[in-house]
């Protein structure tokens, strides 16, 4: 009855651990998007392309925040069956914070890569007259990008792998060596949520900055993509209102040109 009690209790803390981190990456958010620093999370403010370790570093930790705030609910439902499994073993909570630190790693790294080739295209557009003139269309060519690939099969076959965690547990835990173990299926669960929703996440480049109401409306459609089965009725919705928009940032329509300023 008292190891009972102990998981009950473990299990307790664990869910307000968890529910602490996302609603404080929530708050720093907020106040960060609310402060004269509100820029550093902005890509538009990286100039000609030169980017200093401190940039990528202050970036990276506002996307690594981001991610907790709206990636980490979606991946509830394998880090919930994890840590049960973890409440058995000496070192649970350690081994729970691992499997948060691999997926974390996997979306982290996806960031520096994505802001390194967003500089990459604002030294471009700063150095050719031809690239600026056409510097407009990179907000429509990013939702076309994420309006296709939410059909592809690449993007159905992640979406399976994260809506089965307990058929992904059985098949990517080993448990071996439990401290590597860990670290490498957070890693391995990252990877595949990059390739359901890196394409989304980058619309937070095209809209550009901490906005609070995209991050809130995006982080909830990706959460139930990735966490309900019946998350498969938005896939093709999602990906015609992408193109939608798209046409209408061609077009120029108000609102939507409004929303994608300048990319």
């Amino acid at each position: 009855m008292i190891g009972v009690v102990r998981t009950a209790d473990d299990q307790r803390w664990y869910r307000l651990a968890v529910g602490t981190l996302v609603l404080l990456a929530w708050a720093v958010l907020a106040a960060w998007g609310a402060s004269p620093f509100a820029g550093l999370l902005d890509h538009r403010g990286i100039g000609g392309g030169s980017l200093s370790v401190s940039r990528v570093v202050v970036f990276v930790a506002g996307w690594t925040l981001m991610v907790i705030a709206m990636m980490l609910p979606g991946s509830l439902p394998l880090i919930n069956l994890f840590s049960r499994m973890a409440a058995a073993r000496s070192g649970g909570p350690s081994l729970v914070a691992r499997l948060v630190l691999g997926y974390l790693g996997v979306w982290a790294a996806f960031g520096a890569a994505a802001f390194r080739a967003d500089a990459y295209v604002h030294a471009a557009v700063a150095r050719t007259p031809a690239v600026a003139q056409a510097s407009e269309w990179i907000g429509v060519a990013v939702l076309l990008v994420a309006g296709v690939y939410q059909v592809t099969p690449l993007k159905d076959m992640c979406l399976t792998k994260c809506r089965s965690p307990y058929l992904f547990l059985a098949e990517h835990w080993r448990g071996h060596t439990p401290a590597r173990d860990a670290l490498a299926l957070g890693a391995r669960h990252g990877l595949f949520c990059v390739g359901c929703c890196w394409t989304l996440m980058l619309l937070m480049f095209a809209v550009g900055g901490v906005n609070l109401g995209w991050m809130l409306a995006l982080g909830a459609l990706m959460a139930a993509e990735r966490s309900f089965r019946w998350g498969r009725h938005l896939t093709v919705p999602v990906g015609a209102a992408c193109l939608l928009a798209a046409i209408g940032l061609v077009y120029r329509v108000p609102l939507i040109a409004g929303v994608f300023r300048g990319s």
